[in-house]
């Protein structure tokens, strides 16, 4: 599934990285530790969280993540976003809590961990 394709069906704001919507989703990664997600999360991935700080697109950079989904509707730091466009990782704004996102991104058939 592409990001655009996530971006339409739930409405997501696109902060940064409009033109990178063509990235392919490989499943998705839910949490707010920095440590968890260089562990745990797989290239491809879309994460979730809440953290709004610009260490979040070193990360998602170094996993070579798809995106960034921003929940509560919070927004990013304005270095945030200079860094996300700078290595080309989009930043998405979510209305809803993580767990009913989480959910809907299930729904579309973005699945969680994956055997490595």
């Amino acid at each position: 599934m592409r990001l655009k394709d996530i971006v339409e069906a739930l409405e997501l704001e696109v902060v940064t990285g409009a033109k990178w919507l063509g990235n392919e989703v490989n499943g998705g990664y839910a949490s707010d530790l920095m440590s968890d997600v260089l562990a745990n999360s797989q290239k491809g991935d879309l994460w979730v969280t809440l953290q709004i700080h610009p260490n979040i697109v070193a990360v998602a950079s170094m996993r070579e993540l798809a995106g960034i989904i921003l929940i509560n509707g919070r927004r990013p730091e304005k270095e945030t976003e200079e860094r996300a466009t700078q290595e080309k990782i989009p930043i998405l704004v979510s209305r809803l809590p993580a767990f009913e996102l989480i959910g809907r991104l299930y729904q579309l058939g973005v699945s969680g961990m994956r055997d490595a």
